[in-house]
């Protein structure tokens, strides 16, 4: 059983904007294969389904990017899920629009949402980190994140979480592969 953690803000105004990659690509994996509601509440949204033959829950926390921690660690403590088995899918502005990377522990960049799990489970779990670029200032940042994409710069995303969905299962055995598979 694996859990997959898409950050993002839940208000309509984060609607498609940079912070809120994860959310777009956790919606993306739901609509693709499927997925059930299991729990919908004001901490959170979870769905159960199958990506291929592995049993997965979909987790979009909703206490905002910043305290998305606390609900991680309490649905992986509900359902015994191993530190091995946990995906967090989030943006990462010290990549490129739409390069995608994969690792497994270390530090958050200045990420407040992985701070936030980092102190409720720990580091060693795995992120798929999505490109959307820098503003080229440090303080300009936490406004920048909560920017939509420019068109073309959507065009690439929208493309990149198409493949990504498509070959998800590939991070659950070979992020060399999955990385070859969805790289323009």
């Amino acid at each position: 059983m694996w859990f997959i953690g898409g950050l993002g803000n839940p208000d309509s105004v984060h609607k498609l904007t940079r912070h809120n990659l994860g959310f777009d690509v956790a919606d993306s994996l739901v609509n693709y294969y499927k997925f059930k509601v299991l729990k919908k509440d004001k901490n959170k949204e979870l769905y159960q389904g199958y990506i291929d033959n592995e049993k997965c829950f979909i987790c979009k926390p909703l206490n905002y990017i910043n305290l998305s921690g606390p609900v991680v660690s309490e649905i992986i403590k509900f359902y015994k899920i191993p530190k091995q088995k946990i995906i967090i899918i989030h943006d990462d502005i010290d990549l490129i629009v739409g390069k995608i990377k994969t690792k497994i522990g270390g530090g958050n960049g200045g990420h407040n949402g992985l701070a936030s799990i980092d102190e409720s489970i720990g580091v060693n779990y795995k992120r798929i980190r999505i490109g959307i670029g820098h503003p080229g200032s440090k303080e300009l940042v936490s406004k920048y994140v909560l920017k939509k994409f420019l068109k073309d710069e959507r065009n690439i995303i929208n493309k990149k979480i198409d493949l990504l969905t498509k070959y998800f299962s590939l991070v659950f055995e070979n992020d060399g592969l999955l990385l070859t598979k969805i790289a323009l």
